[in-house]
């Protein structure tokens, strides 16, 4: 998902150069993903950056893999719906964005953010889901501590999860979430979190049964006058619906990947960083397509 508009980094960084060779964060994500197995890559984003993308991405890749760049439209409504969406600034978020490549994607996939860096070690574990998993009602996320995702910076949104086993149980939106005196807390509500809590970084793994669950809850959603303007409907509620209604399981995939993003501006040296000394350690070419 690539169609954020960057209202607290101050541009747009899903296409910022943080690379050594000054490649996108999302890129590596990428190619991680290629180096384990999947072969196409599917990226949503504003209509404006669409021929951007194809025309800078397509080059690089190799020739096996997919592209697909599809445009999250604010008029792209279910069937049926006829609202007026002249006065609609914001896209209608990240469930609607996944829906929106509901006409290119025909087989299990993975969902992931462009300003995240999650780590091989995530598509590895999502690979290995997908190769074993023989229950097309259910899905998985891959699930990362808490404390290792907080921004020096200033406060963060998680999707908080109570796991059991290895299953979700559910899963709450933070938004305001930051270091505090030592402590994690949730400062909207004063509540402290485990530092070890399981969060979800919009990593997940779904089959196309979702796209159906999606229009319906969009549908029901735009009945609502007072979402028109501004609401958004936001991946984590969907699944959390199709779990409370019986539709799907959820497994909760952990990992030792390192993960990292840039939310503020001020988190962009430290991904520099980060993304120089996985290439220094061999992890990555640079240029990372060559």
């Amino acid at each position: 998902m690539a169609a954020g508009s960057g209202s607290r980094y101050g541009k747009l960084k899903q296409f910022d150069d943080l690379g050594p060779a000054e490649e996108f964060l999302l890129e590596f994500s990428i190619y991680d993903a290629i180096h384990c197995g999947f072969t196409h890559i599917v990226l949503v984003t504003k209509a404006e950056n669409k021929a951007f993308l194809e025309n800078y991405l397509s080059p690089k890749l190799p020739s096996s893999i997919k592209l697909d760049v599809v445009v999250q439209d604010i008029n792209d409504l279910p069937q049926g719906i006829s609202i007026d969406t002249s006065e609609r600034k914001k896209p209608w978020g990240t469930a609607h964005a996944v829906w929106s490549a509901r006409h290119v994607i025909d087989s299990d996939f993975v969902i992931i953010n462009a300003d995240d860096y999650y780590g091989k070690q995530a598509f590895e574990g999502a690979a290995n889901f997908i190769n074993n998993n023989s229950s097309k009602t259910t899905y998985a996320i891959v699930g990362y501590n808490l404390k290792d995702t907080l921004s020096e910076h200033g406060s963060v949104s998680r999707g908080v999860c109570s796991v059991d086993n290895d299953h979700l149980v559910s899963i709450e939106e933070h938004t305001k979430i930051e270091a505090v005196d030592g402590e994690i807390v949730d400062t909207e509500s004063g509540n402290t979190l485990h530092p070890d809590t399981i969060v979800s970084m919009n990593f997940w793994i779904c089959n196309t049964s979702i796209f159906d669950y999606i229009e319906t809850y969009f549908s029901n959603f735009l009945q609502i006058p007072e979402n028109l303007e501004k609401s958004e409907i936001y991946l984590p509620f969907v699944a959390q619906e199709m779990m409370a209604n019986g539709l799907i399981d959820i497994d909760v995939i952990t990992t030792n990947s390192k993960w990292f993003g840039v939310t503020y501006y001020e988190d962009k040296a430290e991904a520099v960083n980060t993304l120089q000394r996985l290439t220094n350690e061999n992890k990555y070419l640079s240029p990372l397509w060559k």
